[in-house]
């Protein structure tokens, strides 16, 4: 009996919603439910010598079968990044990101172990000072000083910040900050954080970023779970416009973290930016100082900042 591939994996994701598997998952799924039809199409290739080389091959065809499969059953998603998983979902995009951010807030109510966004700000200090020896900052925009209004600072604030006189109307710490950046011995980097990106809301995220990290030398897009099959690709098309970076954060790891997509530098900090922002939120002017003072010492102390526990461990 030869096995309907495309039916059966659909039939086995139906049974299981919501929960994903990889492409060698399924196949071993597939060569322990199904001993006769694996032992013969094992039989029918002189290239099939063992059960490893078929477990591998049923991994190859299914990923190979996937526009099809998803083609006829839309309830079909996947994960993007590497391993790409599969997974059955009634949901739509735009639910999935919602029904992403109540879950972990009842998590979080329960006592459990935190799974928001808020809880992926550490994780990703972890990755970048692990992965790059970068110094990073939580920007609060709870912080800040709303004065222009509701939606003034819409977008203004990345959530993680990793270290000329414009006019007499700066904050002297700017102005510091700014006389003590004679040469280039920092580059400054923006992290806008996301708990799931999908094709739902992968460009209000992108330009999200883009919009918070217009003052940065780097500025990046963070998110632990990325879903579709073309949201990787519509983030790689917005890039080459604009040069905002993606970094897929495993929560359960970070050191398994990825730069999908790196940033484009930019050559300049933009000052009046960093003015705006030093200005309206205590986090960011604090951000400000801790960068002065680099440049003032030559030291940055790891306490100062987000991975002192990291760096004491």
């Amino acid at each position: 009996m030869t096995l309907n591939l495309i039916e059966t994996i659909f039939n086995y994701l139906k049974e299981q919603p919501e929960e994903k598997f990889t492409a060698r998952q399924v196949a071993e799924w597939v060569f322990a439910t199904f001993p006769a039809e694996c032992q013969a199409k094992k039989d029918s290739s002189q290239a099939l010598k063992t059960d490893a080389d078929l477990v591998q091959q049923l991994a190859a065809e299914i990923g190979a079968r996937r526009p099809l499969l998803q083609k006829r059953h839309s309830e079909v998603k996947t994960t993007e990044g590497r391993p790409r998983k599969y997974y059955y979902s009634s949901m739509s995009d735009s639910d999935e990101v919602a029904a992403a951010e109540s879950a972990a807030a009842s998590v979080a109510d329960a006592g459990q172990r935190r799974i928001d966004e808020r809880a992926l700000y550490p994780l990703l200090s972890q990755y970048l000072w692990e992965e790059f020896g970068l110094y990073s900052k939580r920007i609060d925009e709870k912080r800040s000083s709303n004065k222009r209004g509701q939606n003034g600072n819409r977008w203004l604030y990345p959530d993680v910040a990793g270290m000329e006189d414009l006019g007499a109307d700066w904050h002297p710490e700017v102005r510091d900050c700014v006389h003590q950046y004679s040469d280039k011995r920092t580059r400054l980097w923006s992290f806008e954080v996301k708990q799931l990106i999908n094709r739902s809301n992968a460009r209000e995220c992108f330009f999200q970023a883009v919009s918070n990290s217009s003052w940065a030398n780097f500025g990046y897009l963070v998110a632990a779970g990325i879903n579709g099959q073309d949201t990787l690709k519509e983030l790689r098309m917005l890039f080459a416009a604009h040069g905002i970076g993606f970094i897929k954060l495993e929560a359960d790891n970070p050191a398994d973290s990825q730069m999908l997509i790196p940033a484009r530098e930019r050559d300049e900090i933009d000052w009046d930016m960093v003015n705006r922002l030093a200005m309206e939120n205590k986090d960011f002017m604090e951000y400000v100082k801790l960068v002065r003072q680099f440049y003032q010492t030559g030291e940055a102390r790891p306490a100062d900042w987000d991975v002192h526990e990291l760096h004491e461990s």
